[in-house]
């Protein structure tokens, strides 16, 4: 059995369950077969993460995050989940990477978002939402710039998933403040604490604009009934989309290893090799 750690969560839902363990599956399989001691299946829960006793540390000594085993048992903290020393395999997203993960981890491959509109290889976008009859729809730009209505959104109530999310609210930041604008186009803002929750709040009018991350607004969709009562009215523009990461102590062997299975997926959805 090993004693190694996978997880997916960024696309977890729950009514995508079985697709994302489909994907593991994919993954795991391609991964054992470059010798790699792949986990059977993904974590979802704090307890299933393996115990660190006096908790977390980085090369340096320095503690960095508490023994899993001290978290909420049913929750899962990603942040915990990404530092953890037995990570082979996770999802993550640039806006956490930029503010500190990416010293304590290793990228080994980014998604593809082709088959999602306002994707183009690794790079995606976020649709920026409003209740329906509230502005025009639009569809994504074919050049990936950004298209951000000023005047469609300004004095709005604005939510987002969380401060770290780059989908959700650093991206839009950034085009932002390309436009000589800021966060302060905007009435209030608050924190919904996840893309779904997002597009609810819009939906429900307790918020007037989200910005939703392409993959997750076709998830929403499929499974959530309030993205029917809500329309695309801007985008922001492309960046690279979530990392697949893997410890920082994950050996160079592996690492290669890993690199070499995902290029050997790459003409699967979903899977690029890491440039």
């Amino acid at each position: 059995m090993s004693e190694l750690v996978a997880a997916l969560p960024m696309y977890d839902w729950p009514e995508a369950r079985d697709e994302v363990d489909a994907q593991w599956a994919r993954l795991r399989d391609a991964f054992r077969k470059k010798g790699i001691d792949a986990p059977q299946s993904i974590v979802r829960r704090n307890a299933d993460l393996p115990p660190v006793p006096g908790g977390i540390h980085d090369a340096q000594g320095k503690l960095i995050a508490p023994d899993p085993a001290t978290l909420p048992p049913d929750e899962l903290d990603s942040h915990k989940l990404w530092l953890h020393p037995a990570l082979l395999f996770a999802q993550t997203c640039w806006g956490p990477m930029g503010l500190g993960l990416s010293r304590h981890v290793q990228v080994v491959g980014q998604p593809s978002y082709d088959a999602y509109e306002g994707g183009q290889g690794e790079l995606y976008s976020s649709a920026l939402v409003m209740r329906a009859g509230e502005g025009p729809e639009v569809r994504s730009p074919a050049d990936g710039r950004a298209l951000i209505p000023l005047d469609l959104i300004r004095g709005k109530r604005f939510t987002f998933n969380s401060l770290d999310s780059m989908s959700g609210i650093i991206a839009l930041t950034r085009d932002l403040q390309a436009a000589g604008e800021s966060l302060d186009i905007f009435s209030t803002r608050s924190e919904s604490g996840g893309h779904r929750g997002s597009i609810v709040a819009v939906a429900e009018g307790k918020a007037d604009v989200a910005a939703i991350d392409c993959e997750s607004w076709a998830q929403a969709q499929r499974f959530e009934p309030a993205a029917r009562e809500v329309v695309i009215v801007g985008w922001t523009g492309r960046r690279k989309g979530l990392p697949f990461i893997t410890a920082a102590t994950t050996p160079e062997k592996t690492v290669r290893a890993l690199r070499e299975a995902l290029a050997g997926l790459a003409e699967q959805p979903r899977i690029q090799r890491v440039g």
